[in-house]
């Protein structure tokens, strides 16, 4: 059974003439009375029969045509629904955001004020490949994806102390002078636990982890709690909401890291991702002047 034989058959079966159905159909009526005689070759049994100058269903016309119509109806709907999620996957943004999360969230939040209708999706997998937009660490020499642009900027890391006596008065700090105190850290599979680990290596000590986690939160309460000192990306723990924390900049060794973001040309329409990509890598420009100034 072919797809233009079960429609030439509702179409009869709808009209109960030939020769109307193949006008209707814009073909002539010996092709259409041939189609009609091969369907009913292939399923095996008759469909119609005559009854004056019309033809009728048979009980097993009946039944196909009972059958058939929700199944070509669902077919006829399919292009539609293809186009409306076409549609929704291009005002949809992938991201994977494994670095700047709150500053990236914030950027996203003042994007959708005026692109409400866009939808975000967020994933935080570094062994994920499917996605428009990726932030990243740069950890070493990374080229450039053919399908992909890059904007690149730099992450200051602080040092977050709890704001007590001796702390409270100090605006820098080389991390040598801390390798005595206790250190609240990510776990290690976190890439910022593996850069700021070398940090502390470079500058003469394994740092003793007294408190860790894989959140973020946890470990900015633990050290506001006066638990231990810890490192605060700027751009991914974002503004200090605590009186409790003080941070620190580091005076030696110098503790940054570079920011990748990256966005990937996998779409037939990229207009939505090409125009967050831009929006964000402003917000992280506008940032950086800031920051610069401050110091």
């Amino acid at each position: 059974m072919e797809l233009m034989q079960l429609r030439y058959f509702l179409e009869v079966a709808e009209s109960g003439h030939v020769t109307r159905s193949a006008e209707r159909l814009h073909i002539a009526q010996p092709a259409l009375t041939q189609s009609i005689r091969r369907l009913e070759k292939d399923v095996g049994v008759p469909l119609f029969v005559r009854h004056g100058r019309n033809i009728v269903l048979t009980e097993y016309g009946i039944f196909l045509k009972k059958r058939l119509e929700p199944l070509i109806s669902e077919l006829d709907e399919l292009p539609g629904q293809l186009q409306t999620m076409a549609h929704l996957e291009h005002a949809t943004i992938h991201l994977n955001v494994l670095a700047a999360t709150s500053f990236t969230t914030e950027a996203i939040i003042a994007f959708k004020k005026e692109y409400p209708e866009l939808i975000f999706r967020l994933l935080q997998n570094s062994e994920k490949d499917l996605y428009d937009i990726g932030i990243t660490t740069r950890l070493f020499y990374q080229p450039p994806r053919e399908d992909a642009s890059q904007f690149v900027c730099t992450e200051k890391i602080f040092l977050a102390v709890p704001n007590i006596g001796k702390y409270r008065y100090m605006e820098k700090v080389q991390l040598a002078k801390m390798k005595d105190e206790n250190f609240i850290s990510l776990f290690g599979s976190k890439q910022l636990r593996w850069i700021c680990d070398k940090f502390c290596l470079h500058a003469g000590f394994k740092p003793r982890i007294s408190f860790e986690s894989d959140s973020p939160a946890a470990v900015k309460n633990m050290i506001a709690a006066n638990m231990g000192v810890g490192f605060w990306p700027e751009f991914t723990w974002g503004k200090l909401d605590s009186d409790h924390v003080i941070l620190l900049e580091i005076e030696e060794p110098v503790c940054q890291r570079d920011i990748l973001v990256t966005c990937r040309h996998n779409k037939t329409d990229t207009r939505a991702v090409d125009t967050f990509f831009t929006f964000l890598t402003e917000c992280f420009k506008a940032q950086t002047v800031t920051e610069t100034r401050k110091r």
